[in-house]
């Protein structure tokens, strides 16, 4: 079961409610460099990117936001940190959500920035990092799951103040266990959406396996509704993953799921090779299709059953199935022309 949440509007996507669990991402160039910004925003948008942040560090950053939005398709966010003027001027180049942590800026200056966006209808993600709670609270809890959701209750309740709820929170560690316990804490406290991720995950291999186990989890209980994975790595390896993780828990469908055997001394054909190679045709497809590609007869008819369009290994040969039925036995160097022939009808 899902949990229920507001759903909150931003640029053209939703987040919460009964709106898909959307796939988000961070840039990883100089937001003051338009045309590189822009170029990755792109190549994400090409993976399947729902929404994008970039930082603001400065006022010259904050000034591009603009120009930048003006050239993609996916709503944009403003990551700042501390500056109620960066703020404001992100409202006003029309970018589609903040990230900011109310109480990191100056009281005086925060029910401007609110009232600004409540005006303009942006909303604002209060997105909590045990790496930079608050000092009073990590002398009263400790760097706990406790501890980041009094920080996130802290910055919601600066918010509400001024009557704003188009609210949107994250609460992220590099520790799954910490994570997965803050996130259960705080969705019995608030119907808010909530953005999940492991901070700081690491490289593409460690950072991708920590992800899948924190995620899946939450995802699991019904917890999230919108999700990036942080990577030490290109941007849209984290667009691939965050993907894969909601298509293996069947929450969205979106291209081509391969199902492949790990091989055994009873493969007869060579499956890696084959198994690359259909990957790599399957790579621009859009449609949501399912594809087998097993070794040999032990679990391959099974799979098969299942898939859209499968291959099954035999003795130097193999089988085109389709839909559960076998269309044709080919030899092993044909298996792979039958089968883009077989791809392309469907």
């Amino acid at each position: 079961m899902r949990r229920k949440t507001k759903k909150i509007k931003v640029g053209n996507v939703f987040i919460g409610g009964n709106a898909p669990i959307s796939v988000q991402s961070m840039v990883k160039a100089d937001t003051r460099n338009v045309e590189l910004t822009v170029k990755q925003i792109k190549e994400l948008e090409k993976e399947g990117c729902e929404i994008i942040r970039v930082a603001v560090p400065d006022m010259e950053a904050a000034k591009k936001l603009g120009k930048i939005k003006k050239r993609i398709n996916i709503p944009l966010v403003a990551d700042i940190h501390f500056s109620a003027q960066l703020a404001l001027e992100a409202i006003d180049q029309g970018v589609d959500k903040l990230r900011i942590n109310p109480g990191n800026i100056k009281k005086e200056k925060i029910k401007e920035v609110v009232l600004k966006a409540k005006k303009h209808k942006v909303p604002i993600r209060i997105g909590i990092n045990m790496g930079s709670l608050e000092k009073d609270i990590l002398f009263k809890y400790g760097a706990t799951e406790k501890a980041m959701v009094v920080s996130a209750m802290r910055h919601i309740k600066i918010l509400e103040k001024y009557n704003f709820n188009q609210i949107i929170i994250s609460l992220k560690s590099s520790d799954i266990k910490r994570t997965i316990n803050a996130y259960r804490l705080l969705a019995k406290r608030v119907d808010y959406p909530l953005h999940i991720g492991i901070t700081e995950a690491g490289t593409k291999f460690r950072g991708t396996i920590i992800s899948s186990v924190g995620l899946g989890i939450l995802l699991e209980e019904g917890i999230g509704d919108t999700l990036r994975v942080s990577l030490s790595d290109q941007s849209k390896e984290e667009v691939k993953v965050g993907w894969e993780i909601l298509k293996s828990l069947n929450l969205r469908k979106k291209g081509v799921s391969i199902t492949s055997c790990p091989t055994c001394g009873r493969t007869e054909i060579d499956l890696f090779k084959l198994v690359k190679q259909v990957e790599e045709i399957a790579k621009p497809i859009k449609k949501d299709l399912h594809i087998a590609v097993m070794g040999c007869v032990v679990n391959g008819p099974g799979e098969a059953r299942e898939a859209d369009l499968a291959i099954v290994g035999g003795k130097k040969n193999g089988l085109i199935i389709k839909k559960g039925k076998i269309i044709k036995m080919v030899p092993e160097k044909k298996l792979l022309v039958e089968f883009k022939r077989e791809l392309k009808k469907m």
